[in-house]
């Protein structure tokens, strides 16, 4: 190793080869976010078709999955060689940042606040916090009982 080595995720890259891995991390993590927002359209219309527009299902859909697809692939993109780190960004901050909407559901939650539905604000708080939550565990589980760890 020269002094001028880089180190990027724990490898040890020369200085061009980190600049190349960056500018491709770059792209995959905005080609999985553009996959993202795609899926979160799709999903969030069909709930809104099945389910009606008395709740924001949609959102809470894509939170939950959402929560439930980052802890699985952590699990697994930390604790096994199944995945590369470019992989692992690719499909969290990419794809899984195109397909949660934390910024939707805050705005919902505030227009329940304006509209005076406290009842619904209170529910569409406590319920994406709980659903969350135990989605991101179940993600882990489920990552544990795949690959163990």
């Amino acid at each position: 190793m020269t002094p001028t080595t880089a180190v990027v995720v724990g490898v040890f890259l020369e200085p061009d080869e980190a600049s190349e891995t960056m500018m491709s991390r770059f792209f995959w993590i905005c080609l999985g976010g553009a996959a993202g927002t795609g899926a979160r359209y799709v999903l969030s219309g069909w709930a809104l078709r099945a389910l009606g527009t008395g709740f924001p299902y949609g959102t809470l859909a894509v939170n939950v999955l959402g929560s439930f697809a980052v802890g699985l692939l952590m699990q697994v993109g930390l604790t096994t060689p199944l995945m590369s780190p470019t992989l692992r960004l690719s499909l969290t901050t990419g794809v899984m940042g195109g397909f949660t909407t934390y910024s939707t559901f805050n705005y919902e939650t505030i227009r329940y606040i304006q509209d005076g539905a406290w009842l619904l604000a209170v529910a569409n708080i406590g319920v994406t916090l709980l659903a969350c939550l135990a989605a991101g565990f179940a993600g882990l589980a489920v990552g544990r009982a795949l690959i163990g760890g």
